[in-house]
C-alpha cells in the first residue's frame, strides 16, 4: 500500500515492536516501549514541519538560528489506548494542546461508538496529530477523524504503532487527505476484528485489565 501511508522501518522502533509483541511482556514493560516508540515516530510525523530563524545570542556571537515556524501543534487521543502513545508524543511536543476523544467498538457490529470528546478550542488554528496504537477496521479511527473535522480540524495526520490492510483501506476511503504513520503494517484482521499478527488487545496491555 502506498499514497497516505507511511511504514516507519527505523531500527529502533523494529526491535522495541517486537519485545512488545511477545505475550510474555509484562504491562510495565509493554508501557515504557509504547512511550518509546511513541517518542520516535513524533520525529517521522513532524519531519516536514517548517522551519524559520531568529537571532540568538551563542556563547561566542550572534547568530540567525532555526526554529519553529508555523502552527502550533494539538494531539488528539482515542481513548482509551491512545493515551499509551500519548505521553512519548507529549515528550517531544510538551507545548501541544491535547484533545481526547472517547470511543468503543461495538463488539457485534464492529462499529464504533462515541462517548466522549473534548477538543481545544482553537483546533482549526493547529496541526493535529491522532495518536491511537492500533488501526484494525479503521472504523474508530474513521469515526474520530470525521468528529474532529467537525471541530474544525484541517490539517490532521495519524499516528498508530499496527495497522491492519482493512483499517488503511477504510481511513483511505474516507479520509484520503490524513496521512498514516504506522511502525508496521501486518497481514490482516481475523474474525474478531484483531490484527494479525498483531499484540493483542493493546488497551488491556497497557492496562493490565486482562
Amino acid at each position: 500500500m502506498s499514497g497516505t501511508l507511511h511504514v516507519v522501518g527505523h531500527p529502533l522502533i523494529q526491535h522495541k515492536l517486537t519485545q512488545m509483541r511477545r505475550k510474555e511482556t509484562e504491562t510495565r514493560d509493554f508501557r515504557r516501549l509504547a512511550r518509546e516508540i511513541a517518542l520516535l515516530l513524533a520525529y517521522e510525523v513532524t519531519r516536514d514541519r517548517a522551519l524559520t530563524t531568529q537571532e540568538i545570542d551563542t556563547p561566542l556571537t550572534k547568530m540567525r538560528a532555526p526554529v519553529l515556524a508555523g502552527k502550533e501543534i494539538c494531539l488528539v487521543s482515542v481513548l482509551r489506548a491512545g493515551n499509551g502513545i500519548l505521553d512519548g508524543m507529549l515528550e517531544i511536543l510538551p507545548s501541544a494542546r491535547v484533545g481526547f476523544v472517547g470511543l468503543y467498538r461495538d463488539p457485534d457490529t464492529l462499529a464504533a461508538v462515541e462517548y466522549y470528546c473534548k477538543l481545544p478550542e482553537d483546533i482549526a488554528e493547529r496541526e493535529t496529530i491522532v495518536v491511537d496504537p492500533m488501526l484494525a477496521t479503521g472504523h474508530s479511527a474513521s469515526a474520530a477523524v470525521a468528529r474532529i473535522k467537525q471541530a474544525g480540524a484541517k490539517s490532521i495526520k495519524f499516528v498508530c504503532l499496527l495497522a491492519a490492510p482493512e483499517g488503511v483501506k477504510e481511513m483511505q476511503a474516507h479520509h484520503p487527505d490524513v496521512a498514516i504513520f504506522t511502525a508496521s503494517l501486518d497481514s490482516h484482521l481475523n474474525d474478531h476484528g484483531y490484527i494479525v499478527p498483531g499484540l493483542g488487545d493493546a488497551g488491556d496491555r497497557l492496562f493490565g485489565t486482562k
